[in-house]
């Protein structure tokens, strides 16, 4: 038997037989927990019979999935709802570090818990087992994505995504700090972002795909007037100019910006844009600059190698 609170609504309790299938939890296991730990804690129905609110088999599915990794039932029907999700954080973590799990919904969990040294930790495990590219390309940028789509949803706020940026930015800045840099490297890189745009991560994880290639990186910072992009590419004597556009850029201003731009550098000195915007500015830059997205932005630079070795 399931409760309903209305025809069509969800359940709000389930029966014992329901309650055993959904948990894996035999029947006798959950009356002998009752009597033992005083929970699960069931009502009863007009005829007597057991009726498990939602709430507590959402608790015993959680108790199960820990007992499967190895944890004694007894210690954790000891602990509170708090505790239970701080064990099952750490159990989820410890699965996406070790076996490739699912670590989007770790790291959303993790944001709304506000734990963000927990949420530090978890994205330099990943790093550090990853390595520095393939962490930019694989795990970032999809999360990314998946966290911007949690807040169109209503799931998460606003806040939510600048603590994650943060924590990315200082996992990202730790890693590239270690790389060693040489003064004679080439080509040397510019990065950037023009005026209207503020995100720090996209440009950051430009930079963190590029660095271990030994490039030599030179990072301005954000919304740099194009002007002084110009000068400093000349005082820098850059390369290639890096900029960068999220999604939400406006788009006529990144084009008509990255056209500007174009205008005041010298021939030589190229223009290689990355971010999420590049999806939608093939058209119109294809043939003024090198687009890539950031698992891609590497082919930029083999390219500029593969011509100037060549000439």
């Amino acid at each position: 038997m399931t409760a309903l609170e209305g025809k069509g609504a969800a359940p709000t309790h389930l029966a014992i037989g329901a309650t055993e299938k959904d948990t894996g939890l035999s029947k006798d296991g959950l009356r002998v927990w009752g009597r033992r730990y005083a929970f699960p804690s069931p009502e009863r129905d007009a005829n007597g019979e057991r009726l498990y609110p939602i709430e507590q088999v959402e608790r015993l599915r959680a108790i199960r999935r820990l007992m499967d990794a190895g944890h004694r039932p007894g210690k954790l029907l000891a602990l509170n709802d708090q505790q239970l999700d701080g064990l099952s954080i750490r159990q989820t973590r410890t699965k996406v570090v070790d076996d490739g799990g699912d670590h989007q919904t770790l790291i959303l969990s993790l944001l709304k818990q506000h734990d963000l040294a927990e949420l530090r930790y978890t994205l330099a495990q990943l790093l550090m087992k990853q390595g520095l590219q393939k962490f930019v390309a694989e795990t970032v940028a999809p999360l990314n994505r998946a966290i911007s789509e949690a807040w169109l949803r209503g799931d998460t706020r606003e806040y939510h995504e600048h603590a994650y940026a943060e924590q990315v930015q200082a996992v990202l800045r730790a890693a590239m700090d270690a790389i060693p840099r040489r003064s004679a490297a080439q080509p040397t890189l510019l990065f950037a972002t023009i005026p209207s745009e503020s995100r720090r991560l996209d440009l950051l994880m430009l930079e963190a795909m590029l660095l271990p290639e030994g490039a030599k990186c030179v990072a301005l910072g954000l919304q740099i007037p194009i002007a002084e992009i110009a000068a400093a590419a000349l005082a820098y004597c850059a390369d290639a100019v890096v900029l960068s556009f999220s999604s939400t850029h406006n788009l006529k201003q990144a084009v008509a910006g990255v056209e500007s731009l174009r205008a005041q550098l010298t021939p030589s000195v190229e223009i290689w844009v990355g971010g999420e915007l590049t999806r939608r500015l093939r058209r119109d830059l294809a043939e003024k600059v090198n687009l890539s997205t950031a698992a891609h932005i590497p082919a930029a630079l083999r390219q500029w190698r593969a011509s100037h070795t060549s000439n």
